[in-house]
């Protein structure tokens, strides 16, 4: 029996199905949108300051430094401030980020080497499949949560490292010995603890980015003779026994390889929160265009499945008082006051979780009015999908639900097309002109058919400066 590494890497060599390539440039358009959005904060301008001081020269761009640097330091900076949002896509049931890493990874390597539009694209694909797959090694189906997770682990850059190695090195022409290697050495890189996630701090942002410049610097040493352990994923030593201990799923990593992709079942964003909130934020929506306001708002019950509480129930005073908009993205009750006084035409967006409107005194009055509550037979759905079930009485003695079991984003409800552009339009409008945004849409719309990629970021190096939509403390429980 081959190694598990070696079975990943001859699927890295093979060829990639068109059905699977004919859905990334949408991943392209999903990220570097949230990056150019992002890179308005100031942990942004703090990594580009940071990766500038490296004194870096090459050719890869990073966004809104206005300046070209080495593959590993723009991999670094555009991983960031695709991940800085909260706003990047999610496999299920992993439950990691895939493309944040991956992404910024492989346009940095393009960017700087000889590449096709088509390799580009199969190089992506396969990094997203070798960082879903293990992280499916890592969860849990009879717990349905991932074990990386329990531990305190950050799976998304953990697997995202790897995953990152392989779109690097697929590009830089390695075979199947050099793409074996590569991911060797990125699995000795591979990190990242989520203690963030409760007590604040703002270095989750840098995972994704400390992943892609992982995963990049991997594959160049791995080109230049570095090798790595053959046993690197299942050995005594390897990484899942090092995070996963003896719950590590080995069979989810390579049953179906080749055969089912399992990117195709990455979840896109439509709202700019926490992944758990959408469902709620749909019910909110829905019961408002039934007529629930939030003047005749008496109370309100989010249901949701009971892992998901402690992220945005817990504790539920400091839920329904978020001190900041990044905290907001975490609460559910702001999720359902949002849902409620979003604007029927252009929905809810990354201005809604502003600093200012998480303190604002009419939604803190709403937000106490809405408990958050686990409901054990949501399970059976969760974590294939976060439903919600949203209860409402008004004070015309008459009491709504709204059941969301499906989020929106997912293969099963899946965003149009329309909804990724204005997606991409909401996250550049501001940094870029009217007339770029449109351009560069339908650039990275059709790249596979490019015989270059050249500087395919340059137009996304030096933006406008856009409008600050909230004050950045990173703080969140």
């Amino acid at each position: 029996m081959s190694t598990i590494l070696a079975q990943l890497a001859e699927l890295s060599c093979a060829p990639v199905p068109k059905s699977v390539r004919d859905r990334i440039p949408a991943r392209i358009i999903d990220i570097v949108g949230i990056a150019v959005r992002a890179a308005a904060l100031d942990t942004s301008a703090a990594v580009i300051d940071f990766a500038l001081a490296q004194g870096s020269v090459g050719r890869a761009t990073m966004i809104g430094s206005g300046r070209w640097a080495a593959v590993p330091e723009a991999a670094f900076v555009n991983g960031v401030l695709a991940h800085s949002l909260d706003y990047d896509d999610t496999h299920l049931p992993s439950i990691l980020h895939p493309s944040a890493s991956v992404v910024p990874a492989a346009l940095s390597v393009a960017e700087a080497e000889p590449t096709s539009g088509a390799d580009l694209l199969d190089a992506i694909a396969l990094g997203l499949e070798i960082t879903v797959r293990l992280g499916m090694g890592g969860y849990d189906s009879s717990a349905r949560q991932s074990v990386y997770f329990e531990r305190g682990q950050h799976a998304t850059s953990i697997c995202g490292t790897v995953g990152s190695a392989v779109a690097a090195a697929r590009l830089l022409g390695l075979d199947e010995s050099g793409i074996c290697h590569a991911m060797g050495i990125a699995a000795s890189m591979s990190s990242g603890i989520i203690e963030a996630n409760r007590t604040g701090g703002t270095v989750k942002r840098l995972h994704c980015g400390w992943a892609a410049r992982g995963g990049v610097t991997a594959a160049q040493l791995a080109a230049r003779g570095i090798t790595g352990p053959p046993t690197a994923i299942e050995g005594r030593f390897g990484l899942f026994q090092a995070f996963l201990g003896d719950q590590a799923d080995l069979s989810a990593v390579t049953e179906g390889l080749g055969e089912s992709w399992l990117c195709d079942d990455i979840f896109f964003k439509p709202y700019p929160a926490n992944h758990f909130t959408h469902t709620a934020i749909d019910a909110a929506m829905a019961l408002s265009r039934r007529g629930v306001t939030g003047e005749n708002l008496l109370s309100a019950t989010l249901a949701v499945p009971p892992p998901t509480v402690r992220t945005i129930g817990e504790p539920i005073e400091a839920k329904r008082s978020p001190q900041s908009g990044y905290f907001a993205q975490f609460s559910g009750p702001y999720a359902v006051v949002v849902g409620l006084l979003a604007d029927e035409d252009t929905g809810v967006g990354l201005t809604d979780f502003s600093d200012a409107l998480a303190n604002d005194p009419q939604r803190r009055q709403l937000m106490s009015r809405v408990d958050v509550v686990a409901d054990p037979n949501m399970m059976e759905i969760y974590p294939n999908q976060f439903p919600a079930r949203l209860s409402v009485a008004t004070d015309t003695g008459e009491t709504f639900v709204e059941e969301v079991f499906t989020n929106l984003g997912s293969p099963q409800r899946p965003l149009l097309k329309a909804q990724l552009y204005a997606k991409y339009c909401d996250n550049t409008s501001g940094s870029l002109t009217t007339q770029t945004i449109e351009h560069t849409y339908r650039t990275l719309s059709s790249v596979g058919s490019f015989s270059s990629t050249a500087a395919l970021l340059s137009p996304f190096a030096q933006l406008r400066q856009a409008p600050a939509f909230r004050e950045t403390t990173g703080e969140r429980l």
